[in-house]
């Protein structure tokens, strides 16, 4: 599973030196899996460096090598050819083989300007007169998001919450990397995930705790009672915590919806309780008697709805396969 993604961005061509030191950190880090950086160097690339002192020589610009080069690597447009209604550009540029080869392509005749040839012949001067040629490593791809570069190093999360690493990694880039000015470091992926769901949570939790307590006061008509029942939400949030605690499993966005689902589970055995109790009140009995009275006839409903729910959880708690690592802090 894809567990965070580095991704680093400037204005102008990245330094790889830096990716790879984030990335011997990540390797270092208790848990890290599977640590790679993105492959972005490596290409072959003909280079041509101008010479400018033979080009002041020769009486020649930039710009004239440039094209020359650009017509014998890209073609250039030297007429048409009609075939009925359709035309087609004649194109001229170097073979294939010359093109590829620096020691042919140095053999480029540049022309000349007449005025330093000295003569009303063109003279030519070959490209290697001119310019240095060499195959050197480059990009191999450029990546980018929103508009900037970025290098990608990702890693796998085993045998530890995906949280705690990141922020670990987080300590250790700040601690031992010093990024120049232009370069930043952000931790995407399956983390970005977990920080939105989170956020998510922030706002959908207390909501949802309104709700359950709006619904108990318009079930019982009474504070009181709704309280009384709300009472053993934070009871059974109390075990789930201990539950995690016991099994040595962090807290995630799953441990979060299966709260959700267990508060749901102990509000329905506190209505169950409650409405019973209340129904025996109304008939007369002493409230001492009503309580010790509905709980031993609620006992059972309550058992029942409280072991369906577990024993339902089951098979995700001791899952140990694929998705346990969802599954089993939800149950």
């Amino acid at each position: 599973r894809l567990a965070g993604v580095v991704e680093n961005a400037r204005r102008d061509t990245p330094t790889v030196s830096y990716f790879g030191e984030i990335e011997a950190l990540a390797e270092g880090i208790q848990g890290a899996s599977d640590v790679a950086l993105e492959q972005v160097t490596g290409l072959p690339v003909m280079t041509i460096t101008p010479n400018l002192e033979a080009l002041a020589r020769y009486g020649l610009s930039i710009d004239d090598v440039q094209q020359a080069v650009a017509v014998a690597q890209g073609g250039a447009i030297a007429g048409q050819v009609f075939e009925g209604d359709r035309r087609f550009d004649i194109v001229v540029r170097l073979p294939e083989a010359q093109r590829q080869d620096p020691q042919a392509l140095a053999s480029l005749p540049i022309p000349v300007p007449a005025a330093v040839a000295g003569g009303e012949q063109a003279t030519y001067v070959p490209l290697h007169q001119l310019a240095s040629i060499e195959v050197v490593p480059g990009p191999n791809q450029i990546s980018r998001e929103n508009g900037k570069r970025r290098v990608v190093v990702t890693s796998n999360v085993r045998g530890r919450d995906l949280g705690s690493f990141v922020e670990e990694l987080r300590d250790q880039v700040s601690a031992r990397i010093e990024l120049p000015e232009g370069y930043w470091v952000d931790y995407g992926g399956t983390f970005e995930q977990l920080i939105s769901a989170g956020q998510r949570l922030s706002v959908v939790v207390p909501v949802v705790l309104v709700m359950i307590f709006g619904l108990l006061f318009m079930a019982f008509g009474s504070a009181r009672d709704a309280a009384i029942v709300f009472t053993g939400i934070p009871l059974a949030l109390t075990g789930g915590v201990a539950a995690l605690w016991l099994r040595d499993i962090p807290f995630s966005i799953s441990a979060g919806v299966g709260f959700i689902a267990l508060s749901g589970v102990a509000v329905l055995n506190g209505l169950v309780m409650v409405s019973f109790i209340r129904r025996l009140l109304d008939q007369g009995a002493p409230l001492h008697e009503a309580i010790l009275n509905g709980a031993q006839a609620r006992l059972r409903p309550v058992l029942m709805t409280a072991l369906v729910a577990s024993l339902g959880f089951v098979p995700m708690a001791i899952n140990v396969g694929t998705g346990a690592e969802v599954q089993r802090p939800l149950a």
